[in-house]
């Protein structure tokens, strides 16, 4: 169930909401703007929303499955995490509604994964999904930090 929701938010539906509204929209939109508009709203907003819902309510899930953590020590830690993610996936899927969130939450998540995609890089022993976050958060990063990039090139 969590390899088909991570692909599904990471890669999938962003990619088809872009292709989707590129293909229908009437007038022609930047590419790169439509990518910053859905992997946003879908990898920063949706999946962050989500996953933050799952680490405060179940942070054994991230701790034991992710982490691969023995005990419950680090459980309140997780929590925490958990609501980070879901200030930030609450402004990622707002920005569909306030397009002036896109970049702002675009910088945010470009960091959060970045970082976290670093630091999966450095896990010996990753477990399977510890190896699906670390591919999905670094393709997260990669777009999104392409997308500022852009904006900021002008």
């Amino acid at each position: 169930m969590y390899l088909a929701i991570v692909i599904l938010l990471m890669v999938m539906l962003p990619v088809g909401s872009i292709l989707t509204e590129w293909a229908s929209a009437p007038i022609a939109t930047p590419l790169m703007l439509l990518v910053g508009k859905w992997f946003v709203f879908w990898s920063a907003g949706v999946r962050l929303l989500l996953a933050g819902i799952k680490q405060f309510f179940q942070p054994q899930f991230t701790a034991h499955e992710i982490f691969k953590m023995k005990t419950d020590e680090a459980l309140p830690i997780v929590r925490e995490l958990g609501v980070a993610n879901f200030a930030v996936g609450v402004l990622g899927t707002a920005s569909l509604f306030a397009p002036s969130f896109v970049l702002p939450v675009a910088i945010a998540g470009a960091i959060f994964y970045g970082v976290a995609g670093a630091q999966h890089v450095t896990q010996k022993d990753k477990s399977g999904n510890e190896s699906l976050a670390m591919a999905t958060d670094i393709l997260a990063f990669v777009v999104l930090a392409a997308y500022v990039v852009y904006v900021w090139m002008g």
